[in-house]
């Protein structure tokens, strides 16, 4: 299958730690690719459902902040590999890495971070749950924030029918109880960022003459300036590298971050971003089978019920009506009422 000419480059972000970015596209060779995507479809939702396992696995041994860092740091060398080997140039713009600047603090920096400190106090299937509610929060900002994404019954049925999803996770008519409140609102919090950081990336990062992947690996390598910086700060140096902790970090950023958005890419080129998008509804269900079956975390039979009910209305948000065959673009379908009149 030929590859589809690129429109304008946007970088992305990993799902793993937050549900997937908008439309990107990067150079990939045109051909058939030697595995078969669905193959690759199912290997990037197994990546990034284990992602909330290894960062729970990360925290044993070192600080959220740490853990953080060490995810973005492996994550850019790859990408940095990935970019030397398809001869990609960093940006030149000092206003593109500005903005660069802010697109990393909310799609990688900030959420990476808030992920691994809410997993010191709730298990890894929360976390995974939490995730996959970034589309309903990107679906209410986008009704404020950009004007071609606008209501619809079905959006707002499936933003209502996800916060019902939510709720019922969080086992609201018990009042919360056993809930740690603080690891919850930081996960939640995380979700919150990724629609943040995309709306900011589809108003000032399109057209700027680079690559969706050289803007990612950028932002990667941005994002691992920020924390390389703040940590310090507000951590002490590990006394050690404990091995199984050090491996869990190292895996989450090399594969978890840059090797998956590696292959993100290339499903985005071969079955575009509809389908490829549609990995976000097993990332929860990876993450809860893998805390599950792997840590042994408890499971209430609310936390599947809410997760379904969560997917089902992110589905919702996600889902646009079809255009009536002979239907002009950008023209709307005349009402029924208004047909009867005149039929």
């Amino acid at each position: 299958m030929s590859a589809p000419s690129a429109p304008r480059a946007v970088p992305g972000t990993s799902p793993a730690a937050g549900s997937p970015p908008p439309p990107t596209l990067a150079a990939a060779p045109a051909g058939r690719r030697p595995v078969d995507w669905r193959i690759r479809f199912a290997a990037l939702a197994l990546i990034w459902g284990f992602s909330f396992l290894l960062i729970k696995v990360g925290t044993d041994g070192y600080a959220p902040l740490q853990v953080a860092f060490g995810r973005l740091l492996s994550g850019a060398a790859v990408l940095a590999v990935a970019m030397a080997v398809r001869r990609e140039r960093l940006p030149r713009s000092a206003g593109t890495w500005g903005r660069l600047f802010v697109a990393a603090l909310f799609l990688n920096a900030l959420p990476f971070s808030l992920f691994a400190y809410a997993e010191l106090t709730i298990p890894s299937t929360l976390a995974g749950i939490c995730n996959a509610t970034s589309p309903l929060w990107g679906m209410a900002l986008s009704l404020v924030a950009l004007s071609e994404d606008r209501p619809t019954r079905r959006r707002v049925a499936g933003l209502g029918l996800g916060f019902i999803g939510v709720l019922t996770v969080l086992g609201a008519w018990q009042g919360f109880s056993g809930l740690d409140f603080t690891g919850t609102a930081m996960a939640l919090l995380a979700a919150l960022c990724y629609p943040v950081g995309w709306i900011y990336v589809r108003r000032t990062l399109t057209d700027t003459g680079s690559s969706a992947l050289a803007l990612t690996g950028s932002q990667l390598l941005v994002g691992t300036v920020q924390l390389a910086l703040v940590t310090p700060f507000f951590t002490a140096a590990p006394d050690g590298f404990p091995l199984l902790p050090t491996l869990s970090v190292l895996a989450l950023g090399a594969i978890g971050t840059g090797f998956a958005m590696l292959l993100q890419y290339e499903l985005v080129q071969e079955v575009g971003p509809t389908t490829a998008q549609m990995v976000t509804y097993f990332i929860p269900v990876i993450a809860t089978a893998a805390g599950v079956a792997l840590l042994g975390e408890q499971l209430s039979w609310n936390t599947p019920v809410g997760a379904l009910i969560v997917l089902a209305g992110a589905a919702l948000t996600q889902s646009r009506a079809r255009t009536p065959a002979g239907t002009p673009p950008g023209k709307k379908r005349p009402r029924r009422k208004e047909q009867l009149s005149r039929s």
